[in-house]
């Protein structure tokens, strides 16, 4: 394949037309199934059209790639709860805010009257404890590797003694292994996020060579990179060659990725098992704060608890089934009806990165 500087544009049209081809022309003489696992990935594959672009037998599966779409019910249950309390602000991301609870979401609980803020960064919600000290600000943070490490950096920065978090952060290498044991071979490789890949490297999945031999490649979001990567990826199972993982985005992913932020993430926060919202409890994939930022926990030193029993999946949603690849959003009976993204009633159709979304956002091309 071409080398990354001897591409003109990664979105050139020549180039994406010239890996294209080449990308069409592998021949595999049965069916194959790859999964993504990253929301910002969905989107570019989407926009692109590049499942149309694939050789007959091969399809492209969204996994459980967006942090805000894996965020259990009973999380944001706290959250809303939390930020019903007298003296409270609740920050959090944007993309949270429309996210179904239980019962209502953050969004409602602001119309109700709640304080809740929409923050871009973990600073910004330091900030705001910083700004008015006699009230209690409680930042919800979610995200993957690539937002805990911010997270950490910021908490691990002496924040005042009235800001808190709750922590609903999970660690992409644990899904992962999670996926491949729930079936031998119903996944033939990954397309590994390039995001989550800049903080742990690829050697944080070496553990997909030497145990599983699953073939894998790290890719960016580009249109040129996505396709680069499937044809490294297509090219080895072609070749019927098992275990690699790849790393075609080289010009940000390195081997051992960024140890300052992987030192960041293991100062504050252990990890341990974590609800994935409506997919199960996968062990080692959470992360809880540790050691002298324990105290910066909402929900142990504030006493926060739910009220309601929580319900990660209503009735008729099939989010946590497009999230596993075991349905496509259009699959979906509510989908584009019921369920858009002025009224989702998923969280896959509203986060940004959300599969339904993207799907939804882009449906004229994938159709």
């Amino acid at each position: 394949m071409m080398e990354p500087r001897a591409i003109d544009g990664w979105s050139s049209p020549a180039a994406v037309a010239a890996i294209a081809g080449a990308v069409a022309g592998i021949r595999i003489d049965r069916p194959v199934t790859l999964m993504h696992v990253c929301g910002t990935h969905e989107h570019a594959i989407a926009r692109a059209g590049i499942r149309a672009l694939l050789p007959a037998g091969v399809r492209l599966i969204a996994g459980p790639g967006c942090p805000v779409c894996v965020c259990p019910a009973r999380d944001i249950d706290l959250a809303i709860e939390a930020s019903e309390r007298e003296g409270t602000i609740l920050a959090t991301f944007g993309d949270m805010m429309r996210v179904p609870a239980t019962a209502g979401s953050l969004e409602r609980a602001r119309a109700g009257g709640a304080d809740v803020r929409v923050v871009y960064s973990p600073s910004d919600a330091i900030d705001l404890a910083r700004e008015d000290p006699g009230r209690t600000v409680i930042f919800m943070a979610v995200g993957f590797e690539t937002t805990a490490a911010p997270i950490a950096a910021a908490i691990a920065a002496d924040p005042p003694e009235n800001f808190f978090v709750i922590a609903s952060l999970r660690l992409i290498p644990p899904a992962l292994r999670f996926l491949l044991d729930r079936g031998t071979g119903t996944i033939d490789g990954f397309v590994l996020p390039g995001h989550a890949s800049v903080v742990i490297g690829r050697s944080g999945y070496r553990f997909l060579e030497t145990e599983y031999r699953v073939p894998s490649v790290i890719a960016g979001f580009e249109p040129v990179d996505i396709l680069q990567g499937l044809h490294a990826l297509l090219t080895r199972i072609a070749a019927g060659e098992r275990g690699a993982v790849m790393n075609e985005y080289r010009r940000v992913v390195h081997e051992n990725g960024n140890p300052k932020a992987r030192e960041a993430i293991d100062r504050c926060f252990a990890p341990g098992e974590s609800a994935w919202r409506g997919i199960g409890v996968i062990p080692d994939s959470g992360l809880s704060l540790r050691g002298p930022y324990v105290r910066l926990d909402a929900v142990r030193t504030l006493g926060l608890e739910s009220r309601r029993e929580a319900v990660d999946v209503q009735p008729g949603c099939q989010c946590h089934r497009v999230m596993l690849g075991e349905v496509e959003p259009e699959e979906c009976a509510l989908f584009g009806g019921v369920c858009t993204p002025r009224t989702p009633f998923g969280p896959c159709m509203v986060s940004s990165e959300g599969t339904c979304r993207a799907r939804f956002a882009y449906r004229r091309i994938e159709g």
